[in-house]
């Protein structure tokens, strides 16, 4: 009976620093996303090299595309947390797309950076999924570091030809 309880123990403690270590990453997506102030460093040099004007319909796919980012910070920690990542992820891959097609080559650099970052996410959530654990859930954190910071960068250089896809 005590070897029971000491293994759902240790899976409880391991449930818990899952859920813990997703929730710091996703507070790390939410700081990165959501900052509309100055950053602490100057947005890439590409990102004020394509300040030109934008249509309504380059605009309105920012204006997804950070609604999607924003869906994806806010996906809550617990059973199925994998698969509601997925969803989020996937959600997001389709708003850059859209973004990428109608920006026809404007921010390529900080696009290719987004997708690049939401794939390293795709295969840590599949980790995840497989393998739950501390490691996995720490790659999970991490990745989404990484897309918080591609994000930052993209929506920064967009905003410069589309301020309805900042934060208000």
């Amino acid at each position: 009976m005590k070897a029971r309880t000491t293994i759902r123990s240790a899976r409880c403690g391991v449930a818990i620093a899952c859920a813990t270590a997703v929730v710091c990453g996703l507070a790390l997506l939410a700081a990165g996303c959501g900052s509309s102030g100055t950053s602490s460093g100057s947005p890439p040099a590409s990102a004020a090299s394509s300040s030109a004007p934008a249509n309504a319909a380059l605009c309105a796919d920012a204006t997804a595309l950070r609604a999607s980012l924003d869906k994806l910070r806010h996906v809550s920690a617990g059973a199925g947390m994998a698969d509601e990542i997925t969803a989020d992820l996937n959600e997001v891959k389709t708003a850059l797309t859209t973004l990428v097609n109608e920006a026809r080559g404007q921010w390529q650099a900080q696009t290719s950076a987004l997708s690049s970052a939401l794939a390293k996410l795709r295969t840590a959530v599949s980790d995840l999924a497989a393998h739950p654990g501390a490691s996995t859930v720490s790659g999970v954190a991490a990745a989404l570091g990484e897309v918080s910071t591609a994000a930052q960068n993209l929506l920064a250089a967009v905003n410069t030809s589309c301020p309805s896809a900042s934060p208000s």
